[in-house]
């Protein structure tokens, strides 16, 4: 994709992911996404799940739900052994082959981050046997630098504690990539409050509900409640998606997709067809990339939640071409961000409530 100057606003997009956000624990990066619609949204509101529901336009016809999840992966202290060790289990498919050697940040009720490390026998020490084998993560620890459990709890670290890796928001390369731990799925986040922030002061019939979501990465459990509670006649949700164009990936297993191909619209049973067309058909006449991608069954995002609402939704996933997803630098395109951005708006401003989406 041709690399054109981006109206999206990129401090915010640090600032929501560096904000911590572990599955249950997202109250950290709601506060921010808040914040940064308030004024925006004619309303906002947070349920009891933690979602959070910037409304626009709100009385409008037909309620359109755009929804990102805005947890991350990450861990949970489970247990401090009598030398100060943490033993923890994970939140979200955390891979234990990245996991040793980490920085953490242990998130404490009431004395603020802990850094903690992950420890690992040396590699001088380890037997060839012990060299190939992936460390079982009920098998790591972490260290604090604390001599026992009593040094622990005066540090503030409990049980159920939640821990994110130690890793931030970075510019990769020439511009156009950008590097942090979590942009599955706070891109998404991030994506429907600029598509809210551009609707703004424009022309569309919708009452507009951009829901950043909690709990996705077990069970997609805050799009359950919230499509529930919002009762849309259209949902489109927005994850990332993986890209192919790096040398660990095979093309023929998945899809093509690629960093700067543009948006990755899903196309499958749990995807409304004539919504579908009318997001190829928008980039189209936009002129905007776009890439596709089958998805043969019931996909693993929020999409699956919105569609089996009610009586049923009208239901579209834009994905997000990622590198090196559920690893503590997950890598994303800006302008990808940005293209999925532009057809968002532009689709959302030609849905009427005259507008059936009844397949015929």
């Amino acid at each position: 994709m041709e690399n054109k100057e981006r109206s999206i606003n990129e401090e915010f997009l640090e600032h929501l992911v560096n904000a911590p956000s572990p599955t249950g624990f997202e109250q950290p990066a709601q506060s921010i996404y808040r914040e940064y619609l308030n004024g925006i949204a004619d309303k906002i509101t947070t349920d009891v799940m933690g979602n959070v529901d910037a409304v626009l336009n709100h009385g409008g016809n037909p309620r359109i739900v755009l929804m990102g999840h805005i947890d991350e992966v990450g861990l949970q202290v489970k247990y401090i052994d009598e030398k100060g060790f943490i033993r923890f289990h994970m939140l979200g498919g955390v891979d234990a082959h990245l996991t040793p050697g980490n920085r953490v940040r242990i998130l404490t009720r009431s004395k603020g981050n802990v850094l903690g490390v992950i420890g690992k026998k040396a590699i001088h020490l380890q037997k060839p046997e012990e060299r190939k084998n992936v460390i079982k993560l009920e098998q790591q620890f972490i260290d604090i630098g604390a001599a026992s459990r009593d040094e622990v709890n005066e540090l503030g670290v409990e049980i159920g504690d939640p821990i994110i890796f130690e890793h931030s928001y970075a510019p990769l390369g020439k511009g156009d990539l950008v590097v942090s731990r979590c942009f599955d799925d706070k891109i998404g986040a991030f994506i429907i409050a600029e598509v809210l922030k551009s609707l703004k002061g424009t022309e569309f019939e919708g009452e507009i509900h951009a829901v950043s979501t909690t709990q996705e990465e077990i069970g997609t459990r805050g799009s359950i409640t919230s499509s529930y509670s919002v009762n849309p006649q259209v949902g489109i949700a927005y994850d990332v998606t993986f890209a192919t164009d790096s040398p660990d990936m095979k093309e023929s297993d998945i899809g093509a997709a690629k960093m700067g191909g543009g948006p990755v619209i899903a196309r499958g049973p749990n995807i409304n067809p004539i919504l579908f067309d009318l997001f190829v058909n928008t980039a189209n006449e936009l002129k905007i990339p776009y890439q596709l991608r089958a998805a043969p069954g019931v996909t693993g995002t929020d999409a699956r939640s919105i569609q089996m609402t009610h009586s049923g939704v009208a239901t579209a996933l834009i994905g997000i071409p990622n590198r090196y997803m559920h690893s503590m630098s997950e890598v994303v395109n800006l302008d990808d961000v940005d293209a999925i951005i532009r057809l968002s708006v532009a689709v959302i401003q030609k849905i009427t409530k005259e507008m059936s989406f009844i397949p015929k």
